[in-house]
């Protein structure tokens, strides 16, 4: 179930600023090293996030306007394009994130309230609503926050954030072939999932949802999370 668009709207702000801040304590030295995403820089996942805010940007508009205009061009543009600007100087790639990132909140706030109920067509081809469009950005900015490697952590992320993050990715893996069966169960939030298909899995992962989130998006192996039998969590399919 997607989060309500104030709760998006909301944490897709304070992603905002928190991407600012790691922006502000990184030298123009590190834009070059390598990010936690294999292949990519750290000025890949800049160059990305701020792609993606144009790519909402057209999303909105299309909502707004009724005239089609779809996220990318196409995949291959898209590559394209953080490729390029990955190879930009570190000052153009601070501009263009925070630029884009205010183009975006600009028209969020314009956005007259019938053109959030509008269906667009997402990147990945599915039918939604406008008012999903700001979960898909909160989760874009505070998930390659994390994969710049600088020191942002799933633990940086909005309790309620963290959950409904949960909620999203187990709806989204459970169907998947590959899937195990388990429960999931948070010891810091009084909250459960189950992940695959069996209503009552015989086998249990517990831990801190932050640490249930990092492992289920594939950011983690899960060293703090526990089996029943007290081992670590076996792999899941990939999110994304």
């Amino acid at each position: 179930m997607t989060p309500s668009r104030e709760h998006a709207l909301a944490w897709a702000y304070d992603g905002a600023a928190h991407l600012r801040a790691l922006l502000a304590r990184m030298g123009d030295d590190a834009f070059a090293a390598p990010s936690a995403l294999p292949g990519w820089s750290r000025a890949h996942v800049l160059s990305h996030l701020a792609r993606n805010a144009d790519a909402m940007i057209n999303l909105l508009e299309w909502a707004r306007t009724g005239t089609p205009t779809p996220a990318y061009a196409s995949r291959e543009q898209r590559d394209a394009d953080i490729e390029s600007g990955a190879l930009r100087p570190p000052a153009e790639i601070r501009v263009d994130v925070t630029a884009s990132s205010d183009r975006l909140a600009a028209l969020v706030r314009a956005m007259p309230a019938s053109a959030w109920s509008h269906t667009v067509t997402h990147a990945s081809g599915a039918e939604i609503e406008a008012s999903a469009i700001p979960w898909f950005r909160a989760r874009e900015m505070w998930i390659h926050a994390v994969d710049l490697d600088v020191g942002a952590s799933f633990d940086d992320l909005p309790v309620p954030m963290l959950v409904a993050l949960v909620d999203d990715v187990v709806a989204t893996l459970g169907t998947r072939e590959g899937c195990p069966n388990l429960r999931l169960t948070a010891t810091d939030k009084k909250r459960s999932w189950v992940l695959g298909t069996v209503e009552d899995p015989p086998e249990s992962v517990t831990g801190p949802v932050a640490g249930l989130a990092a492992w289920l998006l594939g950011r983690s192996k899960g060293k703090d999370l526990r089996t029943g039998a007290g081992k670590r969590p076996p792999a899941v399919p990939r999110w994304l």
